[in-house]
């Protein structure tokens, strides 16, 4: 694989021909290495990405995934996904080719990664990164085999769960002095929204004759644009009826923006870090455990279990499914078994 020497620009250029997926042979030209040895990396990366073969590096495979990925999942996912990956893989297997790396080589990386200052759950999301990409390069690109089968997963499945009880949240919410910022709290505690569709609600998707807000989309911010896109899952679509008081609430919100259109976010003025910032010095105000934004839809669950419903109910109203209301809460339902057992036993007289 020759490269040149641009002389009078005092650089080298590559210069090489591929079959594209047409069948087509074109001829690719790239410029302005300062060093052969840059040229020649770019060329044999350039082919490789090209022919997409086993002995690739995990440099060029991370490329073809990436790409793959953009074209089948949504921005957000994405963007998360290969931010873990760029950060927590690429960096140890970049130069090394697939078909050379052994589970020994991923048992050495979870040795790296179990001495990080990652949380559990994330050891065990970036473990299975590594793993999909494997199988990514197994299906497409004729891996013989993925090496991370071959060893224990690291980290552990699910997350801790913290909630505010409605005593923790009653006792918090005086800590917040901005009224829309107060009532979006009251939103997500009552509601169990996630933070991206609170972000999302617009004067339409609220219905203050029906006493519900429906949730059409997710709000996402990338590269300092505001963008609504569709909500998380299918399940995610959903109307959810309101209590009297938060329909209120959040009426009198709406009457604070001048000249409201259909499309206007409700919540507008509110932000995540304003949100984040509120928990944080009003947990510490009145000396409560601090959660993360999210955990508010915890809390919301447990108060919903605490009151009795089931978990088809609970799933329907979170948008999300038994079986995941299930796998994460399932915990918090052992009172209320002893609970059927007691009624049960008032039965028999």
């Amino acid at each position: 694989m020759p490269v040149y020497q641009d002389k009078q620009a005092k650089t080298w250029y590559a210069k090489c021909y591929f079959t594209d997926y047409t069948g087509i042979k074109r001829q690719k030209k790239k410029g302005g290495f300062k060093l052969r040895r840059e040229a020649l990396e770019w060329e044999r990366n350039f082919l490789e990405y090209q022919q997409g073969r086993p002995d690739m590096t995990f440099q060029v495979l991370y490329d073809l995934y990436a790409e793959d990925l953009q074209a089948h999942t949504k921005k957000s996912t994405c963007r998360s996904r290969l931010s873990l990956i760029r950060n927590h893989i690429l960096p140890f297997w970049k130069n090394r080719k697939l078909n050379e790396i052994t589970p020994s080589d991923v048992r050495l990386w979870q040795g790296e990664i179990q001495k990080s200052a990652l949380s559990e759950y994330t050891k065990y999301v970036v473990n299975c990164h590594l793993s999909t990409m494997f199988n990514f390069a197994v299906r497409y690109y004729n891996l013989q085999a993925n090496p991370c089968q071959m060893v224990k997963t690291i980290g552990k499945v699910s997350r801790s769960l913290d909630f505010w009880t409605l005593e923790e949240f009653n006792a918090f919410l005086p800590t917040v002095q901005d009224n829309t910022l107060r009532v979006a709290f009251l939103t997500l505690f009552y509601s169990g929204i996630r933070c991206g569709e609170l972000f999302a609600l617009t004067v339409k998707d609220f219905d203050a004759t029906e006493k519900t807000i429906t949730i059409r989309g997710t709000f996402h911010r990338f590269d300092k644009v505001d963008t609504i896109t569709t909500p998380k899952s299918e399940n995610s679509k959903r109307t959810i009826p309101l209590p009297a008081f938060l329909v209120s609430e959040i009426r009198n919100v709406i009457e604070t923006i001048y000249s409201p259109d259909p499309d206007d976010r409700i919540f507008q003025a509110v932000t995540a870090s304003k949100l984040y910032t509120a928990i944080k010095n009003g947990s510490q105000a009145v000396g409560i455990k601090r959660i993360r934004v999210h955990d508010l839809r915890h809390s919301h669950v447990s108060l919903l279990i605490n009151m009795g419903f089931p978990a088809l109910l609970i799933a329907e109203r979170i948008g999300d499914t038994v079986e995941m209301v299930n796998k994460i809460y399932g915990h918090l339902y052992p009172n209320k078994h002893r609970e059927v057992a007691e009624q049960l036993e008032k039965l028999n007289f």
